[in-house]
């Protein structure tokens, strides 16, 4: 029943873009729209992620909160470095190491840190938890202790907001293989 209504949402969801994409409301955009997510649905379908531990509202609330400060931080930060005098900011790919468990709260960090300014996630290495992130401004120990700061919080937050210690650890590649 449940894999039910997540394929009737995500038909809903995928028609309603389609309306938006066309810009007006009408049956044969309706129609067309159903036809094209019933298309993609069955012919382009996503694997199956295997989704560990609950949702903690009061979590993912403070995760929004937070994530919402780092956006209006991050994107002053950015703005100022465009505006400001002088020479363009030191850049540099850095490694992070994630503890998350779930590949699905791997792809949601990875999204969060690519979507704050001035940090694009390059590489991730799904088996030991690594992502390489590029980051705009890495002219001070400062800056880049900020950007260390900044994975630590969302790591932690997602961690409280959809995992917990008894969920089972992800499989290594020898476990894989």
């Amino acid at each position: 029943m449940r894999r039910i209504a997540l394929q009737v949402a995500a038909l809903g969801w995928l028609v309603v873009v389609w309306i938006l994409l066309w810009g007006n409301i009408s049956v044969s955009n309706v129609l067309s729209g159903l036809a094209v997510a019933i298309g993609i649905t069955v012919l382009l379908p996503l694997p199956k992620v295997p989704v560990l531990g609950r949702v903690h509202p009061l979590s993912v609330l403070r995760l929004i909160v937070v994530f919402a400060w780092y956006l209006v931080q991050s994107s002053v930060q950015v703005a100022w470095l465009a505006i400001r005098a002088g020479p363009p900011p030191r850049a540099a790919v850095l490694r992070a190491q994630l503890a998350v468990k779930s590949d699905l709260v791997l792809v949601l960090a990875v999204n969060i840190i690519t979507l704050i300014p001035g940090s694009m996630v390059l590489e991730i290495d799904q088996v030991q938890r690594m992502i390489y992130v590029h980051v705009i401004d890495v002219s001070s120990p400062r800056a880049v202790d900020q950007f260390y700061r900044q994975v630590a919080e969302v790591q932690r937050l997602l961690v409280a907001a959809f995992e917990r210690e008894s969920d089972p650890r992800p499989a290594t590649g020898a476990e894989r293989a």
